[in-house]
């Protein structure tokens, strides 16, 4: 759980690393099944980005979503416009009660458009 809070929107592999720096030798499969163990309880929360390693954080209880950056993979938290979950409706929900919606926005940081060369005008 601390390392998970020290560094919201880590990797498993990054809380291992921590873990290890604090207490040493720990098994990555130790490091998964807590983080899993966690998650299945609500204490905190596990996000897939497309194409990216599982992120781990530890704001739950809201329905939030995330802005990544394409450049740095930057992740932020990004608060549901309405604040209520689960802050999308769909326009047909197939009979399901929708009790969350997941939303990832992707772009470019500001660090990673200001480290940019300028656009090529001809």
């Amino acid at each position: 759980m601390r390392a998970v809070q020290a560094r919201p929107h880590c990797t498993a592999d990054e809380v291992a690393e921590r873990v290890r720096a604090e207490i040493g030798t720990i098994s990555r499969q130790a490091v998964y099944d807590a983080l899993g163990i966690l998650a299945d309880r609500g204490l905190i929360r596990r996000i897939q980005p497309a194409g990216s390693p599982a992120l781990y954080e530890d704001r739950v209880g809201d329905n939030h979503h995330h802005v990544i950056c394409r450049s740095c993979g930057k992740t932020v938290d990004v608060d549901c416009a309405v604040g209520a979950m689960p802050c999308l409706t769909p326009s047909d929900a197939a009979g399901y009660r929708i009790d969350e919606a997941e939303v990832i926005f992707w772009g470019t940081c500001p660090e990673c458009l200001a480290a940019a060369p300028p656009p090529d005008h001809d």
